[in-house]
């Protein structure tokens, strides 16, 4: 597509002027004069009223007006970009205009990609940086369009995408930090987790689907970029792993999957997603450890959250607690459909090992330890089957980002009825069902990879007023 490839001269012309006037200042000192490259755009004007496609989501506009965003990254994004420029064309028949935006890239962002340049520490220059290049701007790195504030780019142009550049050069430059990966290997389908043991089986899996030439997938990749494309061959182990270890599954449409190990609480669970949101991923589901509130629930039982009680409060700044998370009907029938394949149970006997309904997300991992009256109350109130520290965190987060959703956990302990997370209490039925709970995952990711994209991005991710872009 023509728009893609203007983005992407205009992006690449950007990035090496400043890569190029950098690497001379560290060789010689401050340039006589400040120097500045800005991000591309895409602009689109239209008068008309008409009416698009309403089984659609995403793709149009919503009324009169002219709409802008700007553009970082073109070639990482290039199938997204035709994807959707061609829906807003066919949707309202009118031209899309690219060119150079009013707003610059942080030289901080220009250099990332270059391995032979990085920004020193501040005083190692022999002047002030930000008086000779432009540094990341808070006024231009934020959330306002997704959290839907109102925003407005300064000559007066509604967004048409949920990110501006800068918050997308952030987020990136963060999940490199974050994950230990580079954003291209990313996929457009990713689970969380919060055990190390579902690592493990997903390497396991992703060996099995390698020796498989039929399967699809091309190459399996861990922290530090660590790529494999033969079953038998060893993944380079890494002197240290990052905050949130990594694994892609890939395939060369990028519809593989990604497993990211959140680790414990809803501050990670929150800084995962809000930077693997600007990749827009079709899909992210949870599969974790859970306490099962329940005394009928056995440990290794599934649980299926058709609801949330949010109490993890790392959201309630950008999405109150008074706002419904629903379930998504398309990501519901996938992770059923997967745990019914994986364990041959179904209808009435599947309840023997999989409840559905409210999972409790809490900030306080050891809320035992202190007076239980008041969350055993709210628990028991809310119907919650559950609790846990991620799951409500990662639906919250995929409803403002309209990013899909689901959680499906696995029962590890329940601390109301005497049996806590301890050495030794695991049962054979436990083991075998965690062996299961990671293939469950993915059979689900595999099952939404056949569904359209218009189906599995659900209306009820948007707003009145939303931006085309997805």
């Amino acid at each position: 597509m023509a728009a893609v490839e203007r983005l992407t001269a205009i992006h690449d012309a950007s990035t090496a002027f400043l890569c190029d006037r950098f690497a001379a200042a560290l060789r010689h000192g401050r340039p006589q004069r400040p120097v500045r490259a800005v991000y591309p755009e895409i602009r689109l004007s239209t008068t008309s009223f008409a009416l698009a496609d309403s089984r659609l989501s995403f793709g149009h506009v919503p009324g009169p007006g002219t709409y802008s965003t700007t553009v970082t990254r073109p070639r990482l994004f290039r199938n997204y970009l035709e994807q959707q420029i061609g829906l807003l064309i066919r949707n309202h028949g009118v031209r899309v205009v690219v060119g150079p935006s009013r707003t610059p890239i942080p030289v901080h962002f220009a250099v990332a990609n270059d391995a032979r340049l990085a920004v020193p520490q501040e005083g190692a220059l022999d002047f002030p940086l930000r008086d000779v290049f432009d540094v990341p701007d808070l006024a231009t790195m934020h959330d306002d369009i997704v959290n839907g504030d109102g925003f407005h780019y300064p000559d007066g142009s509604i967004p048409l995408a949920p990110f501006t550049a800068q918050r997308v050069d952030y987020s990136l430059a963060r999940l490199a930090h974050y994950t230990a990966t580079d954003p291209e290997h990313f996929q457009n389908h990713v689970l969380f987790t919060n055990y190390q043991f579902y690592v493990e089986e997903f390497e396991a899996y992703a060996r099995s689907q390698l020796a498989r030439p039929e399967s699809g997938y091309t190459a399996f990749v861990g922290p530090g970029n660590a790529e494999i494309t033969q079953a038998e061959a060893p993944l380079p182990a890494q002197p240290k792993l990052p905050q949130m270890p990594t694994y892609h599954l890939k395939r060369a449409d990028g519809q593989g999957i990604t497993l990211v190990n959140i680790g414990v609480g809803p501050s990670n669970a929150k800084t995962a997603t809000d930077h693997i949101a600007v990749l827009r991923p079709h899909a992210w589901l949870m599969v974790g450890h859970c306490a099962g509130l329940r005394n009928s629930q056995r440990l290794g039982d599934f649980v299926l959250a058709h609801a949330y009680l949010r109490e993890d409060h790392v959201l309630d700044d950008d999405l109150p607690i008074w706002v419904p998370i629903p379930a998504l009907a398309e990501i519901q029938i996938a992770l059923e459909d997967a745990v019914e394949e994986v364990t041959g149970l179904d209808g009435y006997e599947l309840k023997r090992i999989m409840r559905t309904g409210t999972v409790a997300t809490i900030d306080n991992r050891n809320w035992e330890l202190r007076d239980q009256s008041g969350p055993v109350a709210r628990l028991s109130q809310s119907r919650a089957i559950a609790l846990d520290m991620e799951s409500a965190t990662i639906a919250a987060n995929g409803f403002r980002f309209r990013v899909p959703y689901g959680t499906l956990l696995c029962v590890s302990d329940k601390p109301l009825h005497g049996e806590l997370k301890l050495p030794g209490m695991a049962s054979d039925f436990y083991r075998t069902q965690v062996a299961r709970h990671l293939m469950i995952g993915v059979r689900a990711m595999e099952r939404l990879r056949e569904e359209p994209l218009e189906r599995i991005h659900s209306r009820k991710l948007r707003s009145f007023m939303e931006t085309a872009f997805l």
